[in-house]
């Protein structure tokens, strides 16, 4: 078998491409080197991936943790052992336990200061326009009824002249007429509702009888005059208590600082000198200590009035909690640069984990379960049984095979044709990801972009999704930590979906540099939310993490750059097309399409009309419309070779085969234009896609009009017309891309000839083209189906009525340049 399987691949190998005859039909066709058989290619790629994706298992011990000791080990030698693996996962999780560092940011806490010190200075503004409290002295007149009379309303205040001067027969009107009574506009605001309830009403009325027994105590004891001096006194104090009230306008009635700030002027002015002081001192502890982020208000609150309580008065304590609380902003903020420091020194800090064994010490005793420590004194002393772990090979190639299997479905749910080259493409592509996993990389990402464009989205999109399955399986060992890191595969196969979805429809390189750059944000942001997600601290381990975020993201960026640059190698090296190489071959500035233009103008122009209409089809019936475009600009570039020897380029001289009047010398000069065609397309190393064309556009068609011309001579002549020699060598349409082109090519010559013809003639005409060519069975291969060719004709008949559209005609005078002259 082995030797079979050798003499397949020398043969492979060493064919060339050729000319053969085909002994299922009567005509030849082009034949590439043979493929690898698909059972042989299947093996060869599962044996590659297992071998690869299993290569854990080539080295694994047989005496591990958690297993049963066959025999009691002893250390010949003294040893220390450094446990690196568990050492480093101690010192990643100092890392990411690590609490943050805060720090106090200086701006905030300025500010929570600004906003205490424009409280205060706003009240002193207030008390200083209202003037002192109390306004006499308390022994003549009490501090309750100071405050009622300068607060009071005006009809209160009325009420209470009233009654005074009525009690009091020595004050006349004369003597109230030194009382300025305040004007509507200026009465001071009243801090009782008009709709007073009973309580309130009652509450009023005595302070309102209070008020006024103690000015008649203080008439009886001072006297009238000095009642008088009293009353003037009272009204200047209420004009001053108003202007306060106004310099609240500004503020909001429902607002928490304009309550305290009206309270506040009910207060004596030690009371307030010394709530300003105990204000300051509260808050000057409260954020030198600093305030963390998301603090309870409950906390907050406490504090305040932990801080409160010993300076300033009991009348001022619930009002400065309350304030204190509403001013308090957090202004501690982390501190990265120390974060990312203690982070290092905690894992420095941590030592090395180490087994010691003296000479002669028992390792591990017959039948006893295996530690960690135990298994790693027997794999220093090499008494581990390391070898290969065939079972875990075993089911590595069964999850190969079966993500195979899944591959396979899916190439043939979105009909992808796959050639020997483009599997070995697709294997070495699997392979580099394994073989970076091992290097600590993640070029998942540089996987789907080429897969995508080489192929298509939904090929690349599976592709990616089973290596990370597999990238899961591989990186994970037997009862021991992750190799990689869960994060850096998650976040890797998150960037390698989005580029396998994205660039097979992208059209230019800036697109797919703009794509690199959306893979590398993709991977930062997932790698940094995966690791604060499975943190042991929640939000503490961001300051370290960042860094590693951001790197990972610059690696997404950076492995788009290297698929970026392989690109063009790949294509090379591999013979495939990407959406962008073929829109730089239909550019009509290449050499070879500036040749055509030049040599055949007429083959340049027919091939324009034939790609707008084989376009117009491919798009309609979601074929790739790229590839379509790029093969019919290249499909009769063979003509070059003769180019007189096809009508459209005689320009109306003299028709090269009449002269030459030799029918199968004629044909042999048409179906050249194949041949050479490839020989061309060989010598300006197009891409064997383009190449197809040439040769699958023409398949095996007969040439009729030479064919029927050369039966009649041959009737004439008693000879006998071999009807191969009239059919094009083939082979018939492959794909459904130049199944469409070979219809186009067909209808071109058909309908340019149609002039004044309606669109059901032209319809009717193309469906009977269609028709003979299926008849013919050069459609069979195609991959196109019977029920499409409507489509496509009234696609055709579109296109043909776009080019031959009515224009107005010029009245004769209008071309007339002598009369337009006279005119003038």
């Amino acid at each position: 078998m082995m030797r079979s399987l050798t003499d397949n691949l020398r043969q492979w190998l060493k064919t060339p491409r050729r000319l053969v005859r085909d002994s299922g039909r009567p005509h030849q066709r082009l034949e590439s080197r043979p493929a690898i058989p698909h059972p042989i290619m299947l093996v060869m790629i599962g044996v590659s991936l297992t071998s690869v994706m299993g290569y854990r298992f080539y080295d694994q011990p047989q005496l591990k943790e958690g297993t049963l000791a066959p025999k009691s080990v002893w250390a010949n030698e003294d040893a220390e052992v450094v446990d690196q693996q568990l050492t480093d996962e101690q010192r990643k999780a100092a890392q990411t336990g690590l609490v943050q560092i805060l720090r106090v940011d200086t701006t905030i806490t300025q500010q929570i200061k600004q906003s205490l010190e424009q409280f205060l200075t706003g009240v002193d503004q207030m008390r200083e326009t209202a003037g002192a409290l109390p306004f006499v002295e308390e022994e003549l007149l009490s501090l309750s009824s100071q405050r009622f009379l300068r607060s009071a309303a005006s009809e209160d205040w009325q009420m209470v002249l009233k009654t005074i001067r009525a009690n009091s027969p020595n004050v006349t009107e004369e003597t109230s007429a030194h009382i300025p009574t305040p004007s509507p506009s200026t009465q001071p605001v009243s801090l009782v509702p008009d709709d007073h309830s009973p309580e309130q009403s009652s509450a009023a009325n005595l302070s309102i009888q209070q008020a006024i027994t103690e000015l008649e105590l203080y008439r009886q004891q001072q006297g009238t005059r000095q009642l008088e001096t009293l009353l003037e006194t009272i009204e200047v104090v209420r004009l001053g208590y108003q202007q306060a009230q106004t310099l609240l306008t500004n503020h909001d009635p429902e607002s928490t600082q304009y309550k305290y700030q009206l309270a506040l002027l009910d207060v004596r002015d030690e009371t307030w000198a010394q709530t300003q002081t105990g204000l300051r001192q509260a808050l000057d502890r409260i954020i030198t200590q600093g305030i963390p982020p998301g603090l309870p208000l409950e906390l907050r609150q406490g504090a305040a009035l932990a801080q409160l309580r010993s300076t300033v008065p009991d009348r001022t304590l619930p009002m400065g909690v309350e304030l204190l609380t509403e001013l308090l902003q957090p202004n501690l903020v982390t501190d990265k640069d120390e974060t990312k420091r203690r982070a290092e020194q905690a894992a420095e800090a941590v030592e090395p984990v180490v087994y010691r064994v003296a000479a002669g010490e028992m390792i591990v005793r017959a039948g006893q379960t295996i530690t960690r420590r135990d298994f790693i004194l027997l794999d220093e002393f090499n008494e581990s049984r390391r070898g290969v772990d065939w079972r875990g090979l075993g089911q590595t190639g069964g999850l190969v095979m079966g993500s195979i299997g899944i591959f396979w479905v899916v190439k043939r749910r979105f009909k992808v044709r796959l050639r020997c080259r483009d599997r070995i493409l697709l294997c070495l592509l699997s392979l580099s990801t394994p073989l970076m996993l091992h290097l600590q990389q993640n070029n998942l990402a540089a996987v789907g972009l080429l897969g995508s464009s080489f192929f298509n989205p939904p090929l690349a999109i599976t592709h990616v999704g089973l290596l990370t399955g597999l990238s899961i399986f591989t990186a994970t060992p037997w009862k021991t930590s992750a190799l990689v890191s869960w994060e850096t595969i998650f976040a890797g196969a998150a960037g390698g979906l989005l580029a396998a979805l994205v660039a097979g429809r992208l059209r230019s390189r800036e697109e797919l540099a703009l794509l690199g750059g959306m893979v590398g944000v993709t991977q930062g942001v997932l790698y940094f939310g995966i690791t604060l997600f499975w943190s042991s601290t929640v939000g503490a381990v961001w300051a370290v993490v960042l860094p590693a975020a951001a790197v990972f993201g610059l690696a997404g960026l950076a492995w788009c750059i290297v698929a970026l640059g392989l690109s063009p190698y790949l294509e090379r090296l591999f013979d495939v097309v990407t959406p962008i190489r073929l829109a730089e071959l239909s550019n009509p500035n290449r050499p070879l399409l500036k040749r055509l233009a030049t040599e055949a103008p007429g083959t340049f122009q027919h091939t324009l009309f034939v790609a707008s209409l084989a376009e117009a089809a491919a798009r309609e019936l979601h074929c790739n419309v790229e590839l379509v475009r790029a093969g019919t600009l290249y499909h009769d570039i063979g003509k070059m070779h003769d180019p007189l020897g096809f009508i459209e380029n005689q320009m109306g001289g003299p028709n090269k085969h009449d002269e030459i009047n030799n029918p199968w010398e004629s044909a042999e000069i048409i179906k050249k234009h194949v041949s050479e065609g490839l020989v061309i397309a060989r010598r300006y190393n197009l891409p064997e896609a383009i190449q197809d064309f040439i040769p699958e556009h023409q398949g095996t068609i007969l040439i009729s009009y030479f064919y029927f011309q050369a039966k009649q001579r041959a009737q004439s002549e008693g000879i006998v017309v071999d009807e191969p020699q009239f059919r094009y060598i083939g082979p018939i349409p492959q794909s459904r891309e130049t199944g469409i082109v070979m219809l186009a090519d067909a209808c071109e010559a058909a309908l340019r000839s149609l002039k004044d013809a309606t669109p059901e003639t032209a319809l009717s005409m193309v469906k009977k083209i269609f028709r003979a060519r299926w008849q013919d069975h050069q459609l069979d291969e195609s991959g196109l189906h019977w029920e499409e060719l409507p489509t496509i004709a009234e696609v055709f008949v579109r296109v043909w009525q776009q080019y031959n559209h009515q224009r107005i005609a010029y009245p004769k005078g209008a071309l007339d340049t002598q009369q337009v002259t006279v005119n003038r």
